[in-house]
């Protein structure tokens, strides 16, 4: 007769559990966010995201400097426009705010990798992620004129010395035409980051705040995907699988771990999970109140993310979570 095992004897003591600690959170997984605007000198607040900020660029590059001795070893730049128009010409232009501030961040910390996200959403006057259907009110996008603008937003990024492009508008097609535009721009060994599976959800409030993208009619439910569905997410990576994505996401994170360990069963391809603005926010109110531990709680869902199958994340809480596990 075989012996009772007892799990509690490989629990007794913190070495003993540090030794078949299956899932462990270092600071190579963590991307940090930041949002750009205009001007010098600049730190506002996001109201609904404390301990977040529209930064100018010197102040993003001073953030970039932390977070690179903190060992984070990305950031993924969002940018908010001094001007929105209805072809999202900031997005694309040369010297938009996101191309200046990759420039500023790879002159001041050259080994830092830039993520950038490739979307048109902070750009258009409208709000939504490309072309709208003339008169059209609902937030139907046009796909294929859409494709084209991010095909030009992303040569612009990589021209101004981005690392990783992230397309995050959810078209039909965007990372074929994204990296057949990288290819006839010289930069064919740029890695494409794909919001492979992104959902259309409530958890994105607070961002909206932060970038000044909310719509401003209708919605995004004719692009981005349904929260009651899995399967759809499986197709989507396979799609961008087959179109040349180097590393695909999940966003949000922390309600959509099923998909996250699904998605990371059915690729061979580094994934990652956006902790986004709404699961961020909840955990600093909570905190703010006095309601949870902050620092356990965080690391808890950082954890709950490895756990799950990320290889990466992107969070805003990246800074915190560097500074705790280096005690």
């Amino acid at each position: 007769m075989f012996p009772v095992h007892r799990p509690r004897r490989l629990r007794s003591s913190t070495q003993l559990r540090r030794m078949v600690q299956e899932n462990v959170v270092t600071t190579s997984d963590l991307v940090y966010p930041l949002f750009a605007v205009p001007g010098e000198g600049i730190a506002q607040e996001v109201k609904s995201m404390p301990g977040v900020y529209q930064l100018s660029i010197d102040k993003i590059v001073e953030e970039a400097k932390e977070v690179y001795e903190l060992g984070i070893p990305a950031v993924i730049l969002f940018g908010i426009p001094a001007e929105k128009d209805i072809e999202a010409t900031g997005a694309w232009h040369d010297h938009g705010i996101v191309q200046d501030a990759s420039r500023a961040v790879k002159e001041a910390v050259p080994d830092l990798v830039v993520i950038v996200d490739t979307c048109l959403c902070e750009y258009t006057s409208h709000g939504h992620c490309g072309y709208l259907e003339t008169g059209d009110l609902t937030g139907r996008v046009l796909n294929d004129p859409t494709l084209e603008l991010l095909k030009k937003t992303a040569v612009s990024q990589a021209k101004a010395g981005a690392d990783i492009i992230a397309p995050s508008g959810m078209m039909d097609g965007f990372v074929k035409a994204i990296r057949e535009g990288l290819d006839e721009g010289g930069f064919e060994d740029l890695p494409i980051l794909s919001y492979a599976a992104k959902y259309s959800s409530a958890y994105y409030g607070p961002f909206r705040d932060a970038a000044d993208s909310a719509p401003q009619f209708g919605d995004r439910r004719t692009y981005q995907m349904d929260p009651a569905n899995s399967r759809e997410a499986i197709k989507e990576i396979a799609l961008d699988m087959a179109e040349g994505a180097d590393m695909l996401m999940v966003k949000p994170a922390l309600a959509y771990m099923d998909i996250i360990w699904q998605v990371k069963q059915a690729c061979n391809l580094p994934v990652a999970a956006y902790n986004v603005s709404g699961e961020y926010s909840m955990i600093k109110a909570a905190a703010l109140n006095g309601w949870v531990d902050e620092e356990k709680v965080v690391m808890e869902t950082m954890m709950s993310f490895k756990r799950s199958g990320a290889d990466l994340i992107l969070t805003y809480h990246a800074k915190d979570v560097a500074r705790w596990l280096h005690g």
